[in-house]
């Protein structure tokens, strides 16, 4: 039984029912942008206690109980700590060792698997360039390809570089994108010639990990280490969409990015980011749905202890099931994933059987009032400044990059404008200070830019971003 938003912003726990397996529904499922796979609405978050266990709690437990409920999502991270090695645990006990006696590859086949490096380049210790991430963590840090190698070996292998053939994982991200720098560095390879000899960025490279070519020279084996690249992103929508807009490469396929009751009231990412993920068919698994804890006893800042670990079920005047709902109901969103603190045989305890209940819902299930009304919960949490990861409000910014082209016609081009806290809705043509047409607002999805092409004449021009709501930016005056 689902209950409504507004039922549900008036408790905090579903109603009880037996905490029997052979009771459990079957779980809803998404299809997965253009990978095609069908994904539970509900994935598992390879941080809490995966990877800053409290004491008595068994991280492994954790993992188990979600393949029981019948979640197929499972995520974690080169720089999780042990969260790799706590899901090695757990694929041993499955079966899920390819060369292993009782090795389940149906099973295998059945999840998703997606792991993440911070590293943008592709090979090596390399100088770093400013705001671009090269060795992050101590132990490791030798390229994103090594980041690679490393999961497989953590997760099905013997944890010193080496893994059984036939491992593979689902999806590796490039992890926390912030900085339009990393682009550069990322792309390097494919936008620019691609010299064997130095370094270049992480995509091509994983690009032959995927394909199980060797055009870099990195993979002389031809092995098919992966089968689908993306990215993540908590802090700048607008350096994600950049991300998107120059892969015209067919390279990504998921993204993993912050969404919760609070994403207005920042830079947003509902009406900048995900439309245009939505509109290259992108995977997009929602994060930070409690806002890393912050929606309840953690600080807002970043967790690094077990103390920041939250163990309860939503709290009394901010349930967790709308902020779930809300997560999935926002466009372009298949599925979430949630870090869990423990789990409970009391159903009514155990924070992934309520959020797996919770994720039991339609993409269209609530209406755009609904929301509204949910993201009034989200006052309750910080007085609704929770979300520290995420670039500050700045309201609806204007089209950049305006050129004029004149000849027998008029030419105007420009670059997508940025949504406020509201949809964007459509662009204004200005010549010599009047409206001369309106164009309508689409995600961008390349580098190409939006133009309009009229006989006008005129000397001076503009480009106005209008929102939903009539709100307006202008962009600089062009003259000519």
């Amino acid at each position: 039984m689902r209950l409504s938003a507004a039922a549900a912003a008036g408790i905090t726990l579903v109603p009880s029912f037996s905490c029997k397996m052979e009771h459990i529904p079957a779980p809803m499922k998404r299809r997965f942008g253009k990978t095609g796979f069908e994904v539970t609405t509900l994935g598992l978050g390879g941080q809490s206690s995966l990877q800053w266990t409290p004491e008595g709690v068994d991280p492994v437990s954790i993992i188990l109980k979600a393949f029981d409920l019948g979640i197929n999502y499972f995520d974690t991270s080169n720089v999780y700590g042990p969260s790799q090695l706590n899901y090695s645990k757990a694929f041993r006990k499955l079966t899920l060792i390819p060369g292993e006696e009782g090795y389940d590859k149906s099973l295998r086949d059945s999840v998703f698997l997606t792991t993440k490096t911070l590293i943008r380049w592709a090979k090596g210790n390399y100088p770093d360039l400013p705001g671009v991430r090269n060795n992050t963590n101590g132990d490791h840090g030798e390229g994103a390809v090594a980041d690679l190698k490393r999961s497989l070996s953590q997760m099905f292998g013997d944890n010193q570089g080496n893994y059984p053939e036939g491992a593979y994982v689902n999806m590796i991200l490039i992890h926390a994108l912030s900085r339009f720098e990393e682009i550069d560095v990322l792309y390097r390879g494919l936008e620019t010639p691609l010299n064997k000899d130095e370094n270049f960025g992480a995509l091509v490279a994983l690009r032959d990990f995927r394909d199980g070519t060797n055009i870099t020279g990195l993979n002389p084996r031809n092995e098919k280490l992966v089968k689908h690249i993306g990215f993540s992103g908590h802090y700048s929508s607008p350096v994600m969409m950049e991300m998107i807009r120059r892969d015209k490469y067919s390279l990504l396929d998921g993204m993993l990015v912050a969404i919760n009751v609070n994403d207005r009231r920042y830079l947003n990412m509902q009406y900048n980011v995900i439309p245009l993920a939505q509109a290259r068919d992108i995977g997009v698994i929602g994060m930070k749905v409690f806002s890393d804890g912050a929606m309840y006893t953690k600080e807002a800042r970043w967790s690094w202890k077990p103390e920041d670990v939250v163990l309860t079920v939503g709290s009394e005047d901010l349930p967790s099931r709308p902020l779930i709902e809300y997560a999935l109901t926002t466009p372009g969103v298949h599925t979430v994933i949630t870090g869990i603190g423990h789990v409970d045989e009391d159903p009514l305890k155990c924070q992934l059987v309520q959020n797996f209940y919770a994720a039991q819902i339609k993409p269209d299930a609530l209406s755009e009032k609904e929301r509204r009304e949910l993201e009034n919960l989200g006052m309750k949490a910080k007085d609704g400044k929770s979300n520290y990861f995420q670039m500050d409000y700045q309201g609806l910014q204007p089209p950049v990059n305006v050129k004029v082209e004149k000849g027998d016609k008029t030419r105007i081009t420009w670059d997508t404008a940025i949504a406020g806290d509201e949809p964007l809705s459509h662009y204004e043509i200005i010549a010599d200070g009047v409206k001369i047409n309106t164009v309508p607002h689409k995600p961008q999805v390349s580098t190409e830019p939006f133009s309009y092409t009229c006989d006008a004449g005129g000397k001076e021009f503009r480009v106005v971003a209008v929102d939903a709501v009539g709100g307006k930016a202008e962009s600089e005056l062009f003259k000519v």
